[in-house]
C-alpha cells in the first residue's frame, strides 16, 4: 500500500519500518548495520541475537518476523522489534552513535503519536518533504489529495475483506491499466524507473495523477454501493472504475491531440515544464 512504511533515514542510513498492532517497527538487522557499520549487519544480528538468547534476554523474544521488503523488490519475513525492543535491544550494540540513535527514534515514535492525533500534520511532513524535493506546489497540492483518496480505498477494501497485500497490488493493477491502457509495470519502464523502489506516482504528471485520482474515486464509490463480498467481484469493480476514468482520458486526449501518458519523470530537481512524448 501507498502509506508511511517502508524506509525512513538515519544520518544516510536507510532503515525499513512498518506499521504494526498501533505502532512503530523497525528492522533489527538495518539498525545493527546503521549503529555499527558492519559489512553485513544480517550476520551481526545473527551473533547478537544467538549472545542475547543465552543470557535470557526477553529482547529477541519479543521481536516479530514481520514481512519487508529487501533489495531485491520483494518481501521477505525480517526480525522487527517496536521502540520500546529496539532501545533494549541498542544497550547492547557497543557503539557510539547509539545515544542519537535513541533520539531519533523517540523522535519517530512522538511525530508518529503526533500524526494519529491530528492527521493534517502528516499531510504538512509529507508536504515539507516534497516540497525540498523541488516538485511545484500544484503539483505536491494533487499528489497529497492522491493519497487521501487512495487511503479511502484501502480502507474500503478492508472492509469488504480484502487482506492480502497480492490482492492490493492486483487490484491496483486493475484501475490502473484500466485508466491508462497500460500496466503499473510497463508505465514505470515508459517513464525510465528501474529501481524497485521508486514510486510511480511520484513520476506522475498532473494530469496522470488526476486520472488516477479518478480511478479510484469512482472504484470506491461503487464498491460502498454494491459491496462487493468476493475478490472477483471487487477485482470487477476495480476494471469498471478504471474504465470511466480510461474513459475520460481518451476523451481528454482527443481534445489536447497527445496521450495523456508521459515519459516524464521526477528524477530530476529541475523540471521541465515541456510535456515529454
Amino acid at each position: 500500500m501507498d502509506h508511511h512504511d517502508k524506509l525512513v533515514v538515519f544520518e544516510s542510513k536507510f532503515i525499513r519500518r512498518v506499521w504494526h498492532n498501533d505502532e512503530w517497527y523497525f528492522s533489527v538487522a538495518d539498525v545493527c548495520g546503521a549503529l555499527t557499520d558492519s559489512p553485513d549487519a544480517g550476520a551481526y544480528w545473527r551473533k547478537l541475537k544467538q549472545r542475547l538468547k543465552a543470557e535470557g534476554s526477553e529482547s529477541v523474544t519479543n521481536c516479530h518476523g514481520l514481512k519487508l521488503e529487501a533489495a531485491d523488490g520483494k518481501k521477505y519475513t525480517t526480525d522487527c522489534a517496536s521502540t520500546k525492543v529496539m532501545f533494549r535491544i541498542i544497550q547492547s550494540i557497543p557503539s557510539p552513535k547509539a545515544e542519537p540513535f535513541k533520539q531519533w527514534l523517540a523522535q519517530v515514535g512522538y511525530e508518529r503519536i503526533q500524526e494519529i492525533e491530528n492527521p493534517e500534520l502528516a499531510q504538512e511532513r509529507m508536504k515539507q518533504l516534497y516540497e525540498q524535493k523541488g516538485y511545484p506546489k500544484e503539483w505536491i497540492d494533487k499528489r497529497l489529495r492522491g493519497i487521501a483518496i487512495r487511503q479511502n480505498l484501502t480502507d474500503e477494501w478492508q472492509e469488504r475483506g480484502i487482506t492480502a497485500e497480492r490482492d492490493f497490488s492486483i487490484l491496483t493493477a486493475e484501475i490502473a491499466k484500466a485508466t491508462f491502457g497500460i500496466t503499473p509495470s510497463e508505465h514505470k519502464d515508459l517513464k525510465g524507473l528501474t529501481r524497485k523502489n521508486e514510486n510511480l506516482r511520484d513520476h506522475m504528471t498532473d494530469l496522470e495523477l488526476i486520472f488516477t485520482m479518478l480511478g479510484e474515486k469512482v472504484t470506491t464509490e461503487i464498491s460502498q454501493t454494491e459491496k462487493p463480498d468476493t475478490f472477483e467481484k471487487n477485482k470487477k469493480v476495480a476494471k469498471r472504475g478504471g474504465r470511466v476514468a480510461g474513459t475520460a482520458r481518451m476523451e481528454t486526449e482527443k481534445e489536447l491531440g497527445r496521450s495523456v501518458v508521459s515519459k516524464q519523470n521526477y528524477l530530476i530537481k529541475e523540471i521541465s515544464n515541456d510535456e515529454k512524448k
